[in-house]
């Protein structure tokens, strides 16, 4: 199987996607895609703004099993969640798992401010460290170490932090404490998961021109003897393979040859970028 025939981080309208899951499979089998992984964002207590509720839930799990029996010798779609810090689902009852921070806790007021909903939320957090971006982003990746130690499957979108900060109005991404930060996290979470995540959503979406994670991050984890997986973070049917040959380059130009892809039966096989 190639890169291009495997995309497994999307997500629905049973969480803060644009299409049904019905739509994503008949368009993930015109494109010739073999396996889709669905990857719906899990309960999150706190906060039901862009997650499954339970119901959405128990649905997103029927619709899928009905989906593959639609589809069975022409497209498996796997049943992946996207698992939160937060989240009260458990991280064994799925297909694959991905894992990823979404918010970081405020020193002062303890309230859970997420990091990537809008600018707004991220200037919370912002004024919650006492405008330090610098502490902020090293209590984000306190928090990405966190999750990958629960070891899901891949490691989703790693510095997510800095899709709102295209500017640097919040943190200087070149910073010392930045990069110790992040990397300090990335070699936490060597040997922890099976792959990290090339994410072309935030380029998708028009908030960064870079994919996650940063040029010096993926380099490193080749050194960590780490796998890679090129993920669209896609919320609509027409981003499921968003700019995959542009992401295989990308990941070229770190030292990589080969990614991995997940197979029918949700385990990783390698293929050539």
């Amino acid at each position: 199987m190639t890169f291009l025939e495997c995309t497994v981080h999307c997500h629905t309208n049973l969480c803060d996607g644009k299409n049904t899951p019905a739509e994503m499979a008949a368009a993930a089998a015109a494109k010739g895609i073999k396996v889709l992984g669905l990857s719906g964002h899990s309960h999150t207590p706190h906060d039901d703004s862009y997650c499954m509720s339970v119901e959405n839930t128990a649905r997103y799990r029927e619709e899928i099993a009905r989906l593959n029996r639609e589809y069975e010798g022409r497209l498996t779609i796997l049943c992946g969640l996207e698992w939160d810090q937060w989240s009260d689902e458990n991280l064994s009852d799925w297909d694959y798992t991905i894992g990823s921070a979404h918010y970081v806790t405020g020193p002062q007021s303890g309230i859970r401010h997420s990091v990537d909903h809008n600018l707004e939320t991220l200037q919370g957090a912002f004024k919650d460290f006492d405008g330090d971006g610098l502490a902020m982003a090293e209590a984000y990746f306190t928090a990405v170490a966190g999750v990958a130690a629960k070891g899901p499957t891949i490691l989703g979108h790693f510095d997510l932090l800095k899709k709102l900060n295209g500017d640097g109005r919040f943190f200087d991404e070149t910073h010392p404490r930045y990069r110790a930060a992040a990397l300090a996290a990335l070699e936490a979470a060597a040997g922890k998961v099976q792959a990290l995540e090339i994410n072309t959503g935030g380029v998708a979406r028009g908030y960064r021109e870079e994919f996650y994670p940063a040029p010096f991050l993926l380099k490193r984890w080749k050194e960590l003897g780490g796998e890679i997986i090129l993920t669209a973070d896609a919320h609509s049917t027409d981003g499921l393979l968003y700019a995959f040959e542009q992401a295989a380059a990308y990941a070229k130009a770190a030292g990589f040859e080969q990614a991995v892809v997940l197979n029918g039966q949700g385990k990783l096989e390698k293929c050539t970028l």
